[in-house]
C-alpha cells in the first residue's frame, strides 16, 4: 500500500501522470472516492501521463471513452455511476474493454461491477479531508 497527499487538482494530475509512466498495458484500475473526490482530476493527469493531449471529461453518459496512445495502445476510462449491477456492466460490454491486452482501463465507480474484475487490478481510493483541496490518495496493488 502507498500513501499521498495532494494540496490542489494540479498535484493530483501531477501525481496520477507519475502513476501512468509506470503502467503498462493490460492494466485495470479501480478508481474509488465520493462524488467530487478528484477522480476526474486524477484521470487527466493519468492521461496525460500516457502523452494523451485530448480533452477528459467523466464519461457519466457515455459510460465509456476511449483515448488511444503510444504505438496503438488505448486508455478506456470507464464511468460506471449509472450502471445497477455487473449484468448491466455486461450489457454494455465491460469485458471488451477489460481485457484488452493493448488497454490500460481506468474505472470510476468499480463497485457497481465488484464481481468483474481479476484479483490483480489496482485499487486507487482518493479521499476528502477537511481541507477543500487535500486529498490523501490511496493505492491498494
Amino acid at each position: 500500500m502507498k500513501q499521498f497527499d495532494t494540496h490542489s487538482p494540479e498535484e493530483t494530475e501531477a501525481l496520477a501522470a507519475r502513476i501512468a509512466s509506470e503502467t503498462k498495458p493490460g492494466t485495470i484500475i479501480l478508481l474509488r472516492g465520493n462524488l467530487g473526490a478528484g477522480k476526474t482530476a486524477f484521470t487527466r493527469g493519468f492521461a496525460r501521463g500516457l502523452g494523451i493531449t485530448d480533452p477528459v471529461s467523466s464519461p457519466t453518459f457515455t459510460i465509456v471513452q476511449e483515448y488511444p496512445y503510444g504505438d496503438g495502445e488505448m486508455l478506456y476510462h470507464m464511468d460506471l455511476y449509472r450502471i445497477n449491477n455487473s449484468d448491466a456492466a455486461l450489457a454494455f460490454g465491460i469485458d471488451d474493454f477489460l481485457f484488452a491486452p493493448n488497454a490500460i482501463s481506468l474505472i470510476e465507480w468499480p463497485e457497481r461491477a465488484e464481481d468483474l474484475y481479476p484479483p490483480d487490478a489496482i485499487n486507487i481510493e482518493i479521499a476528502h479531508t477537511d481541507d477543500e483541496h487535500h486529498r490523501i490518495i490511496t493505492i491498494r496493488d
